[in-house]
């Protein structure tokens, strides 16, 4: 099996995403000519491209390059920025390999080998950018009057290739597509405060919650008096709330349409996550280790570009449209 296909670089070239005037063969050899992309580029040209600004690569590159190998292509060693923005570009772009190695100027086995070390690299920055944060229910309590929330719980797809003959059926989900289904939890200002990628496509919203440490934590009053909200995928408990079914009562209707204006915090944080790195609504063509930490990862970058207040980003490639009540252009425990 190809995990890395490359069937369509060649309308990349086509369309003028990429261009080959800095490949050359020699004798069957490519060398390739690195563009230094950081001074190359304005800074909105650069945050375009690469979905981070340039103070935000830097910082995280100090962060990364002490788990990041410098990549020797025979004598032209890959340094840990191309590596960094060979990743960032491949988010960015969702696309084959090969296009984002000529991009930077590697090799697609190189490109193959940073893409999974690099974002591993960043995904181990977890618990440093993603976690439960203090004093959520002020924020909440803004939208529609609901109080006490600790965060908005849902999950989403992140579409796949099928990962093995054997055990592939269990990632169709139940709209026919391979995908990861994701779990996460974020508070008013769309920061993620955890995310769950290990899951198969089949598996249900509720049993991933279930199975999750975030439970345990929910169950041993880590949290204090605070609650979850999620929909009616999930059971009500003393700790996470659901809409009311069929309700009759004002009070109830009320309660249902706060609790549907305080939720929807979650939709809007997988849509900002996906439109910035649309590799997670395009088909994801790798390994299911390195998908598992690309999912992590971008997960960190998003809540990085939050937190420095970096603009959001159109996506280069056409997004595909919801399908149902599982949304692909939308957003390890």
């Amino acid at each position: 099996m190809d995990l890395f296909s490359d069937e369509s670089d060649n309308e990349m070239y086509e369309i003028g995403v990429f261009d080959s005037e800095g490949i050359v063969d020699t004798e069957n050899r490519r060398l390739y000519n690195r563009i230094n992309y950081r001074s190359e580029f304005s800074d909105s040209e650069f945050t375009y491209r690469f979905r981070l600004n340039k103070t935000s690569v830097d910082e995280l590159l100090l962060k990364i390059t002490p788990s990041l190998k410098v990549i020797s292509s025979r004598n032209n060693e890959i340094s840990p920025l191309h590596q960094l923005l060979l990743t960032l570009r491949f988010y960015a772009l969702g696309t084959m390999l090969l296009s984002v190695a000529d991009f930077i100027g590697v090799s697609k086995a190189s490109a193959s080998r940073i893409v999974h070390h690099v974002s591993r690299a960043i995904a181990g920055l977890y618990p440093q950018y993603v976690k439960t944060l203090s004093n959520t229910q002020n924020a909440f309590h803004e939208i529609a009057g609901f109080p006490r929330i600790l965060g908005a719980i849902d999950c989403t797809h992140v579409p796949i290739q099928s990962p093995d003959s054997n055990i592939g059926e269990e990632y169709r989900n139940r709209k026919g597509i391979f995908s990861m289904n994701v779990q996460g939890v974020c508070n008013a200002d769309l920061l993620f405060m955890n995310v769950v990628a290990r899951w198969p496509g089949s598996a249900h919203d509720a049993t991933i919650f279930n199975n999750s440490r975030l439970k345990m934590q929910c169950e041993e009053g880590l949290f204090g008096n605070r609650w979850l909200i999620g929909d009616s995928a999930y059971p009500c408990t003393s700790y996470l709330l659901t809409p009311l079914l069929n309700p009759t009562s004002v009070a109830e209707n009320h309660y249902n349409e706060a609790h549907i204006k305080t939720r929807n915090t979650i939709e809007r944080c997988f849509g900002v996550w996906k439109r910035r790195f649309p590799i997670l609504s395009l088909k994801i063509r790798v390994a299911m280790q390195t998908t598992q930490a690309i999912i992590i990862a971008t997960s960190v970058l998003h809540n990085i570009c939050r937190l420095n207040n970096i603009r959001d980003v159109d996506p280069e490639v056409a997004m595909p449209q919801e399908s149902g009540d599982i949304t692909y252009a939308e957003g390890i425990g």
